[in-house]
This record gives structure tokens, sequence and C-alpha cells, in this order.
């Protein structure tokens, strides 16, 4: 079937779920509810008027402002519209019409959820984390089966036992009992496609990770003994295998075969 359409549908549906993120980015972290009160202004209480709720263009017609007192909305509102958008489309892009796409699709959502909820708070609530291991499964279960490919889901299986029991002997050094949590998680998506992506996507945490740290100390954002969110950079880690888990193993691959002896 063509791709087109696909992506088309798949990123308006970004715009539309980048527009329900915003709020549960803003309300998970306080533990207040998704659904009462309706969008309004944090600053007069005013209802968020159903044309302004537009993704995107609702910001672009308030130039910013709220429509009733002028308080500025952050531009995080529709870059995060945007951005989930985007990654939707790139995420409709690498399964096209396939099976597997609703679950990663998922994990796309979830991932820009908690990324900035831990940017925000240092946090990854279980709130978010946990009940997204049930919709993992019922999303890739049927996925691997209908494709043929029960074998995904022993590799996911083994790929998340493995990360839980690597976060959890760092945890020992300090690693965050949400990032624990999360590993295996991200360990499952990975090992559903294959054990290089898991062997890039936990590799490429902790590399985007450590490159983060030592700008934020060189450039004096943060010191030493600064606390630091590493769940943002294991789901950047993740995807980086997503997207490119084939090419970077060839590449190491061709590396590895044409070394000298």
């Amino acid at each position: 079937m063509p791709l087109l359409p696909l992506l088309v549908v798949v990123g308006v549906l970004g715009l539309a779920i980048g527009s329900f993120l915003n709020v549960v980015i803003h309300r998970v972290p306080r533990d207040e509810s998704l659904v009462h009160p309706g969008s309004h202004c944090p600053n007069c209480g005013h209802a968020v008027r159903s044309r302004h709720n537009v993704p995107v263009l609702g910001w672009l017609m308030l130039r910013g402002r709220c429509a009733d007192c002028a308080t500025p909305i952050s531009a995080r509102y529709p870059l995060v519209e945007a951005g989930t958008a985007a990654l939707f489309v790139a995420v409709a892009a690498r399964f096209g019409w396939s099976w597997a796409l609703p679950g990663y699709l998922y994990l796309a959502a979830v991932a820009i959820a908690l990324a900035l909820i831990d940017l925000d708070v240092m946090r990854l609530p279980d709130k978010i984390v946990l009940p997204s291991y049930a919709v993992a499964a019922a999303l890739l279960v049927p996925a691997a089966l209908l494709a043929g490919d029960p074998a995904a889901l022993l590799r996911g299986a083994l790929a998340a036992a493995l990360l839980y029991l690597l976060y959890r002997l760092l945890a020992l050094w300090g690693m965050g009992g949400g990032d624990v949590k999360l590993a295996p998680l991200l360990g499952f998506y990975l090992g559903w496609l294959g054990w290089s992506a898991v062997a890039i996507g936990a590799f490429g945490g902790f590399l985007l990770g450590g490159l983060a740290g030592a700008a934020l100390l060189l450039t004096r954002a943060a010191g030493r003994k600064s606390r630091v969110p590493f769940g943002p950079y294991m789901l950047a880690g993740a995807f980086l295998a997503v997207f490119a888990a084939a090419p970077i193993g060839d590449w190491y691959a061709n590396l590895l075969t044409s070394a000298p002896y």
C-alpha cells in the first residue's frame, strides 16, 4: 500500500497526541486529573476556547499569549505537538504498514512524555512507566504472531531481563529507581527488533548521557555533584537504535573486518 497516506494520517494523529501529551507532562507529576478541569490558563483560570486548542495553529493564532489575560504561553507547547508529529511520521516511515507500527507509535508518545517530565522534575512516574508494560505486550505480542515471528517475543523478554539486571546493578552506584523500571520496557522494544538494536540502544544511552554530562561540566551548567536526569538519554539511545541499528551495526562489522591484524 502507498506510504504517503499513512504518513499524512500519522502526522495528523501525532499533532493531536502531542496536544494531549502537553496535558500529561504538566499534570501527571502534580497528580492532577487528565480529564478535569479542561484546558485552561494557569494564570487567570479561563477555559481555552476550542479554536485555540488546535495543535500548533492555536498557539500561533494567540501569538503565544492567553486570549484573556495575555500571559505568555510557553513555546514548548507547539514544539511538543510538532515534535510528536515529526517523530510519529519518522516511526511510520521506519515501520510502514506493519503490525508493529502501533506499538512503536505508543513508545514514541511515551518517550516524549517521560523525557520532558524527567527533565522537569527528575522523575519517571510509575503512572506512565508501569502501565506501558501491559500496553507494549498488548500491541507487540499480536504483532509478532501475525508477522510470523514469535522469536521476537523471546528476544524481547530476554533483552528486558538483561537490561533490568544491568540497571539494577548500576542502581548500587546511584542509578535512579525510575531508570531501573524503564530499562526492561526499552529492552523489550529493542529486543523485538534484534540483538544489535539492544546493544546499540543500551550503549547509545550511556554515550549520549556521557556527552551531555561532559557538555554541562564544560559550560559550568552543572557541577560534579549535580543531579542529571538519565531517562531522556535512555530514550534517545533507544530511538537511535530503532532508526539506525542496521547501518550502525553494518558500519561496525565493516570496521572490524577491515581492521589490520
